[in-house]
């Protein structure tokens, strides 16, 4: 009979740092993986010459040597820092609306108040009111959400209770008249799914805090080498993963968990499970109705998933200037509104009214593709219900038509990318769905409304031995969900009194 201390179901960012930091304090782990490699969205493929990065666009946290981020921190204490090759983003990153604007921000506060000021020099004072609200804003948010002040009030943390429940929009509109000015600053709303109107002031807060104070970073030999790093430190620590194998069920037994059921028919025992699985999958798929208590019956009702996205990889035979690629990120606007935009999410067409996100990490690396090429990443965000209805005899045609209009779109800020093409790669909701097992393929676990937020759905365990790490759990994007596993296993250590 096998039995373990605890066993990891995903080896997603959340299972990893998680089974990093259990094994880290001398517990038996197990790591049960799906798919043959470890890392979730931080994977990579090879298709040709080029090794394509999945889904990494910056890395927030890193911060320097000189100035760490709490992320640096985290990965220094789970021992792989030495094994990673950070580099810094030069920039920020360029928005280009056709025809009206085109402009590069650098990280650096000063700097981007400079170039705003001198653009919209009609707003020059609601520019630093602007910056100067975030920082002083999210400096609280810190004091109260992540360190958890005792003492926490009104008086104590004035912004805090007076912004926590606003959206982006209502303090954008608070502060600024021109339309283009704040589409310049809610370009990062395509990194949770959510317009202005409907994210949180504090997600956007947090994303322009994180990626000024320290800095954007793309990691060497992308994300992958980071997913391959924190696995290794977990066998070389004692613990043991399995990849290509997935969990069929965890047994559960008056409300307690008693191990799980791996695709094989294996049963290996446990009190104490972290599921690095949507939500849905693990107490859908993997416990059941009947195990399910109510509190998270009502939790699924009430939220929505969010999108999920078409990735167009392309290995171009080219240097990035050929195509006018200055910038590693860039997001490629059809105009300022951002509702429209939101709308167009719902539809699987790729038309000019779509907006992309193109990653080009050789202006940050330029060993990243071999001499002489260079790789790019457009992304757009599309609901997975756009694609469940596809027929499996039309899906290939489908995705390269789809992808062939997406290339057009992007040729309108990036002439002739399509003439330097050597090799491409699509991923659609599909994909996503088959390599993630996340429902309709979503990519930020359920949509980040105000409501949905820890402030009011905080990550507990509802069956006990249970905890959950990842997107579906809590914020989404890299940093996130590196650091909930942490933050989870610890959680579940304290529990067992260890």
């Amino acid at each position: 009979m096998k039995h373990y201390d605890i066993i990891v179901i995903g080896a997603g960012n959340g299972g990893l740092t998680a089974a990093a930091t259990l094994v880290n304090k001398g517990k038996n782990v197990l790591l049960l993986e799906r798919h043959n490699i470890p890392g979730g969205c931080a994977t990579s493929f090879c298709r040709g010459r080029f090794e394509f990065e999945v889904a990494l666009h910056q890395l927030s946290g890193m911060g320097t040597p000189a100035k760490p981020g709490p992320l640096r921190s985290t990965l220094q204490r789970l021992g792989v820092l030495d094994q990673l090759e950070p580099i810094p983003m030069e920039d920020l990153f360029r928005l280009i609306i056709p025809g009206q604007i085109d402009m590069t921000l650098k990280p650096d506060r000063a700097d981007i108040i400079r170039t705003l000021q001198k653009r919209f020099p009609d707003e020059k004072t609601s520019i630093e009111t602007f910056f100067d609200l975030t920082y002083n804003f999210f400096t609280q948010v810190i004091s109260v959400m992540y360190l958890n002040d005792p003492e926490a009030t009104p008086d104590k943390y004035p912004l805090y209770f007076k912004y926590a429940l606003k959206s982006a929009k209502e303090v954008l509109d608070s502060l600024f008249q021109d339309p283009l000015l704040k589409t310049l600053l809610s370009p990062y709303w395509t990194y949770i799914g959510l317009p202005p109107s409907k994210m949180a002031f504090t997600e956007l807060a947090a994303m322009f805090f994180a990626f000024i104070e320290f800095l954007p970073f793309h990691l060497k030999g992308g994300s992958q080498t980071l997913s391959n790093a924190i696995a290794d430190k977990i066998i070389e620590r004692g613990g043991d993963i399995r990849f290509n194998c997935g969990v069929k069920k965890i047994i559960v037994q008056d409300n307690q968990v008693k191990g799980v059921i791996t695709d094989t028919d294996e049963v290996i025992y446990t009190n104490w499970i972290v599921s690095n699985a949507s939500k849905v999958a693990t107490y859908i798929d993997l416990i059941g109705s009947e195990h399910i208590p109510q509190s998270v019956v009502k939790e699924l009702k009430k939220s929505t998933l969010t999108q999920s996205a078409f990735t167009v990889y392309l290995g171009l035979e080219c240097k990035p200037e050929a195509i006018g690629m200055t910038a590693a990120t860039n997001f490629l606007f059809p105009h300022t509104d951002m509702e429209a935009v939101y709308e167009r999410m719902k539809h699987r067409e790729i038309t000019d009214q779509d907006a992309l996100v193109l990653s080009c990490y050789n202006l940050a690396d330029q060993s990243f593709s071999p001499p002489g090429t260079c790789q790019v990443a457009i992304v757009t965000l599309k609901y997975g219900d756009t694609w469940l209805t596809v027929p499996p005899s039309q899906y290939a045609a489908e995705k390269y038509r789809v992808a062939d209009a997406m290339i057009r779109v992007a040729e309108k800020a990036f002439p002739n990318i399509k003439n330097y093409i050597e090799e491409i790669e699509i991923a659609t909701p599909l994909t996503h769905l088959r390599y993630l097992n996340h429902p309709k393929g979503s990519v930020y676990g359920f949509e980040h409304f105000i409501k949905n937020s820890e402030l009011f759905i905080p990550n507990i365990s509802h069956i006990k031995g249970l905890y959950g790490a990842g997107g579906s759990y809590g914020l989404c994007g890299f940093q996130p969900t590196l650091d909930s596993g942490v933050l989870t296993a610890s959680k579940l250590l304290k529990d067992m009194g260890a």
